[in-house]
């Protein structure tokens, strides 16, 4: 007799994968995405933009290399869960500290193995991103009709501000620069651009990036008010990336992104940040139907033909219809048409959709940290502090 399932995934229709269990036992309720990145599981799964989905690996090598202290993205795991096709392997990387199982295990993510992924794929993309439940049994014990009620009942995330979920509780500096062979991380130390970066959810290697394109990083919290980000004096003002639904976080975001742009600031969004912006400037916001996940994403630049090749995670995007005069298109998915970049025209003000510091993914697009920095350069040549 083949061995009875340890673990199971059961969709808001009714559909069950069954498969084996590691990381944390329980269950748990998300909407479901694929990832098809072929590394940096460990930074997508401490990616704050993840809460509220569990993410399917269409990859199947996860657990090889480990996890280890410098690639997390923030502190503890904020995906749900993870699915993948074979069982997480035992490590075999010199950078390895620690085994990807028990790490999950003991930061309470229930995942799942023995899944056949490409058929769940090829289900999200024709149906869209589900609701599903996830449930870890080592006795393989299942409550099969609870288990598709509690899918039924996720609230989903449109219309969910997550942002307040994974934002810092309090202001903090930030000096930590870019990793580099043979040093690994260093400080920057030298007089930096004042750059206030309001956290929706901010991926460590963002802020590393900005640090290391020579910004003076100072991090507030999602609901920082305008006066709040003003008193700071900064040379200019960074929008991070976040999970959620853009138009509830923007309830109370662009009323204070109005305000900073009164300023005449240089101002640059990543991802949820660029969808702020987007709000902020007029245009709105739509779901997509199982949205960009991976590090293989095209992008083009309509000004220069240039084509990236880049870093996605976003389930919401801006709808190009809707932006007002004197915003810009900038950049295009080659996969979908959908908008990857704006600019306010005549005006240091822009935004990407996709993730120019990558972690994991390539590295085509970090020349928009230095745009960044040269917006605030023809403002004030010479940065103090």
């Amino acid at each position: 007799m083949p061995p009875r399932p340890t673990a199971c995934l059961v969709l808001a229709d009714g559909t069950v994968f069954y498969g084996r269990g590691f990381g944390a036992t329980g269950q748990t309720v998300a909407e479901l995405c694929f990832n098809t990145a072929m590394t940096g599981y460990q930074e997508i799964m401490t990616d704050p933009s993840y809460a509220g989905q569990i993410v399917t690996f269409t990859f199947p090598h996860i657990g090889n290399t480990g996890v280890n202290t410098d690639d997390d993205e923030t502190a503890d795991p904020v995906a749900e869960g993870m699915v993948v096709k074979w069982d997480p392997t035992a490590p075999s990387n010199w950078r390895a500290q620690q085994d990807l199982v028990e790490w999950l295990a003991s930061r309470g993510r229930i995942c799942i193995g023995g899944v056949d992924t490409r058929r769940l794929t090829r289900a999200i993309r024709q149906q869209g991103a589900p609701h599903v439940a996830l449930a870890h049994d080592p006795e393989g014990n299942f409550d099969l009709e609870a288990l598709v009620a509690a899918a039924r009942g996720f609230a989903g995330l449109e219309g969910r501000d997550l942002a307040r979920d994974v934002t810092c509780a309090q202001s903090y500096k930030w000096d930590e620069k870019r990793w580099a062979w043979p040093e690994g991380y260093t400080k920057r130390t030298e007089p930096g651009f004042k750059v206030v970066a309001v956290d929706y959810g901010a991926k460590r290697n963002i802020l590393r990036c900005l640090a290391s394109a020579g910004c003076d990083v100072t991090v507030l919290p999602a609901t920082a008010t305008a006066e709040e980000v003003l008193a700071h004096q900064p040379d200019g003002v960074f929008l991070s990336n976040g999970p959620g639904d853009p138009a509830a976080t923007g309830v109370y975001a662009v009323p204070m992104i109005q305000e900073v742009l009164k300023a005449d600031l240089p101002v640059f969004g990543i991802c949820l940040g660029h969808q702020m912006l987007a709000l902020a400037l007029g245009a709105k916001t739509v779901k997509m139907n199982h949205g960009h996940h991976g590090a293989n994403h095209p992008v083009k630049d309509l000004e220069t033909g240039k084509v990236e090749i880049t870093s996605m995670n976003h389930g919401f995007t801006v709808d190009s219809q809707t932006l007002p005069a004197g915003v810009v298109e900038t950049h295009v998915s080659l996969f979908d048409g959908s908008n990857c970049g704006i600019r306010v025209a005549d005006r240091p003000v822009f935004s990407v959709q996709y993730h120019p510091e990558a972690s994991p993914g390539p590295q085509d697009s970090y020349y928009l940290f230095e745009r960044f920095v040269e917006a605030m350069t023809a403002r004030k040549p010479e940065p103090v502090g």
